[in-house]
């Protein structure tokens, strides 16, 4: 892949700050799977500074997603920023105090939907990465997604799988989610749980609750599964991950009235689960707590499962947490916690960290950044690109 090293002398000139990125982001309504346009404002600044961008739209669930993959400069090692600009529905706008996609600066604040998950790091990341400019020994390349909140399908994961086809090769990613809980420093991402579902179903009789003999009530077989299932810890946790976690998450015969016995009854479970588990020795474990009560079930594991994953210590996450600490004060904590991101797909392909804004509004009314906080993660960002070229270059 090449890029074009030009750069207008007026752009170099002003080179946007993340506010401006984030409020123009903000304002481009990215509801999963409609980009909004947030894409292409993306792809227009990076083309503008000489970058080479792939347009990327994959089909496979029905609805066309876009991507872009971007680069600047040819040689190794290629840092990559990774992120998406889609966002979650922003509910009933009359319940926000600004609007969901006004982008509004008030009380020094940037609110909107996105602001902090995670169109906030997108530009944060953009405006860091322009104000470098090219790399004089490496690359510098961003992979952002409009399908990262929905399905997952044609997003990050579909990438990646281009990237392996073209030989594209990224020695260290970082990705931009909200990782930090109550203030910037911290904690950052070095991991994620893996992420596996399930539905587990009893088949009974249906009949009349006078005649009980006439019927056979699946519910108190469901509930004895359940507690096997509920009974005992999954573990203890490992030297990176806390104790893995099984939650029953609903129970469901679909019975509105009082005097009949459902013919089925239903429990859907999720596990977040740490590195003593694969997916298969997870499933396997599961079935031998259902076993264990005697009883007849069907149990379907669902599809987009997930399995844990770690970026060992070393240079590069030193290097993270390192620029953090500089702009911060403070070390942040190496987290496993939280849920998936598209750090699951990444990690196949290199190591990958992620560190971004503090979460405490993601996806919720109202959701706002401090400008200050913006400001920064664009230094932390910018601090990573400095130290990554000098380190690995």
């Amino acid at each position: 892949m090449t890029a074009d090293a030009s750069v207008k002398p007026e752009l170099r000139a002003n080179v946007p700050d993340a506010l401006t990125l984030a409020t123009e982001l903000i304002r481009a309504p990215s509801v999963t799977p409609d980009s909004g346009g947030a894409l292409e404002i993306v792809a227009r600044r990076l083309e503008a500074f000489g970058y080479h961008v792939e347009r990327l739209t994959f089909d496979s669930g029905g609805i066309p997603i876009p991507n872009i993959y971007a680069r600047i400069g040819t040689g190794a090692p290629n840092l990559c920023f990774a992120g998406h600009v889609d966002v979650v529905p922003e509910g009933d706008p009359a319940h926000w105090l600004h609007g969901p996609f006004a982008g509004t600066v008030e009380d020094g604040k940037l609110f909107g939907r996105g602001a902090v998950d995670m169109k906030g790091a997108v530009a944060a990341f953009l405006a860091a990465a322009l104000a470098h400019g090219r790399p004089e020994t490496g690359s510098l390349s961003f992979l952002i997604t409009g399908d990262e909140e929905g399905p997952a399908l044609d997003g990050t994961v579909k990438v990646v799988e281009w990237l392996k086809e073209k030989g594209e090769v990224i020695d260290h990613c970082v990705l931009g989610e909200p990782t930090n809980p109550q203030a910037m420093g911290d904690a950052f991402k070095v991991g994620r749980r893996g992420s596996l579902s399930g539905i587990l179903t009893v088949k009974g009789v249906q009949g009349h609750v006078a005649y009980p003999h006439l019927a056979d009530n699946p519910i108190p077989r469901l509930l004895k599964l359940v507690g096997e299932l509920t009974s005992a810890p999954l573990d203890h946790g490992s030297d990176f991950f806390p104790p893995s976690n099984l939650e029953v998450v609903s129970i469901d015969v679909g019975n509105p009235v009082f005097n009949l016995i459902p013919a089925e009854a239903t429990a859907r479970f999720n596990v977040r689960f740490n590195d003593l588990y694969s997916l298969e020795t997870l499933k396997s474990e599961i079935i031998r707590r259902i076993d264990g009560a005697g009883l007849t079930y069907d149990l379907a594991f669902q599809p987009g499962a997930s399995q844990s994953f770690l970026t060992a210590p070393g240079p590069f996450v030193d290097l993270v947490a390192d620029a953090v600490e500089a702009e911060t004060g403070r070390r942040p904590e190496a987290s496993t916690s939280g849920g998936t991101s598209d750090a699951r797909f990444i990690k196949d392909i290199c190591p990958v960290v992620e560190f971004g804004l503090v979460g405490q509004t993601m996806h919720k009314v109202d959701e706002a950044t401090p400008i200050a906080d913006l400001e920064v993660l664009t230094r932390i960002y910018s601090r990573i690109i400095a130290r990554y070229f000098a380190t690995f270059a």
